[in-house]
């Protein structure tokens, strides 16, 4: 692994998911409304969250994608859940996940984030852009860089 020597960024580079900042914080319930995700999605230029049940356990998935296919599909999205839409396939990874495994599953099965289990609870999900920042050795985001 190349990664830049930079501050923060421990030697030798990231090695697990739970060392990088990840950009993507959305968690849904089950229960909620499917235009509302849409737009969270949107405004947070977001390509998916995890769903969870009023227990917080994960659930599902809801990315663009599924939104898309609902739509596709001619359903009217005020009128469906998170439930409705989700894909249902529980695919997460822990804290403890490395990088690399985390690459490897998010290429295998094409997904452009992945939800990160800490605790046992999903509270988070990491994306393509936060592993290859994680990977070069920009774990923290850039933008705490600039200050």
């Amino acid at each position: 692994m190349t990664t830049l020597v930079r501050p923060g960024v421990p030697v030798g580079g990231f090695k697990t998911v739970g060392q990088i900042r990840a950009t993507n914080r959305l968690v849904f319930r089950r229960d909620q409304n499917a235009m509302g995700i849409a737009v969270e999605l949107l405004s947070t230029h977001t390509p998916g969250a995890p769903i969870v049940d009023e227990g917080g356990d994960f659930v599902g998935f809801i990315s663009e994608f599924d939104i898309l296919r609902a739509l596709e599909a001619g359903k009217d999205l005020n009128c469906l859940k998170a439930e409705d839409v989700m894909a249902k396939e529980r695919i997460a990874v822990t804290d403890e996940t490395s990088i690399d495994e985390a690459v490897k599953l998010m290429e295998d099965k094409r997904l452009l984030s992945l939800p990160v289990r800490k605790n046992g609870k999903v509270t988070y999900s990491i994306t393509r852009h936060d592993l290859l920042r994680a990977w070069i050795g920009l774990g923290v985001s850039i933008e705490d860089q600039a200050g």
